[in-house]
Order: C-alpha cells, then sequence, then structure tokens
C-alpha cells in the first residue's frame, strides 16, 4: 500500500509543477487600497483587506491589468507576469468629482454568517451597479457596512463563485438601509 501511495504521489509532482511553472503572482499597492482588481477584464479581488496587499496566481505571460473603484478613475497597467514570481504594481487613480445626494445605503444580507467571509473563502465576487463595479461581496456583506449610493433606480449584477450570479432591479432610497438578500449556501 505504501509504494501504491507513494507512486502515484511520484507521478502527480511533476504535473503539479507544470502546473505551477505556467504561473505567477500580482500584488498591488495604492490607494485606494479596496479597488477591485481586473486582469484581462475579469474580476479576481480586491487589491488588499484590512491593509493587507492581497497575493493573486496569475497565468504568466503578458497582461492588462485594471483597478477600478466607484470614488476613482479606472487606473490601467500593462504587466508581464514572470513564471513562479510576483509581479508588484503600484497604482495611484485620480479622485472623482463626490456625488451629489441624497442618499441611501445598499448592504448584502446573509449567504453565510455576516463575517470576514472573504479571508477564509477567497474570492466571494464583484457587485456592480448599472454595469459599473462599485465593490466587493464581503465587504458590504457585514451589519455595520454598505455603500452609499444616490437615490434611485439600478440594475444589480453581482457576480460571485460563491453565491452565483443575481440580476434584480434595486431602488435606493433616500436615508434608508437597501437589503439584498444572498442565497444561502
Amino acid at each position: 500500500m505504501k509504494l501504491c501511495i507513494r507512486s502515484l504521489l511520484l507521478m502527480a509532482l511533476p504535473l503539479a509543477q507544470l502546473f505551477a511553472a505556467d504561473q505567477g503572482f500580482i500584488k498591488a499597492r495604492g490607494r485606494p487600497g479596496d479597488a477591485g482588481i481586473f486582469v484581462d477584464g475579469k474580476y479576481i479581488g480586491p487589491a488588499s483587506r484590512f491593509t493587507v496587499p492581497e497575493k493573486y496566481p496569475v497565468e504568466s505571460g503578458a497582461h492588462d491589468v485594471a483597478f477600478r473603484d466607484p470614488r476613482y478613475e479606472e487606473f490601467t497597467a500593462k504587466i508581464t507576469v514572470t513564471p513562479g514570481k510576483t509581479t508588484k504594481i503600484s497604482y495611484h487613480p485620480k479622485q472623482l468629482p463626490e456625488p451629489k445626494g441624497p442618499f441611501g445605503r445598499l448592504r448584502l444580507g446573509g449567504g453565510e454568517k455576516e463575517s470576514f467571509i472573504s479571508v477564509t473563502s477567497g474570492d466571494v465576487g464583484a457587485i456592480y451597479l448599472n454595469g459599473k463595479y462599485v465593490g466587493y461581496v464581503d465587504e458590504l456583506n457585514n451589519m455595520g457596512t454598505g455603500i452609499l449610493i444616490p437615490a434611485g433606480d439600478y440594475e444589480l449584477y453581482i457576480s460571485s463563485p460563491l453565491f452565483g450570479e443575481i440580476r434584480q432591479m434595486v431602488k435606493i432610497e433616500a436615508n434608508k438601509v437597501t437589503v439584498i438578500p444572498l442565497p444561502k449556501k
């Protein structure tokens, strides 16, 4: 039995090394720290959590990277990721003018125990209003959190490996909290 398991491990090791050899990592620092990182148009997560920069695996080669936050202009960069290495990116987008109120608050609820799910679960998804990225799921999934949004009607889209895709119209009312339930997992 020991010989069989050892043989399987020895056969699997080169395969694991082959996959690992074709990827590197990216790590970003800048303001705002919680800007969403998009690699070749795909959301991979926030630049940092709790002021600690995240390190994301990325296929080696050339990539277009964008940093998005609703309060700032989009910041883009072209990078080349080297297998097994970490490519560090510094970003500093220009701040946009402050939106006009009155404001309501959008928050997510349910899904998981309201806690730091992104730290333990990895990427839990991106949130879009009227097609624009506004934050990541865990950022808005705690009791005291939410995002201030001018009152009005919005098309909400959530793309999450953990909670699936959610598409719906949302009415944000002035001085009120609108809670969008996440499905239980």
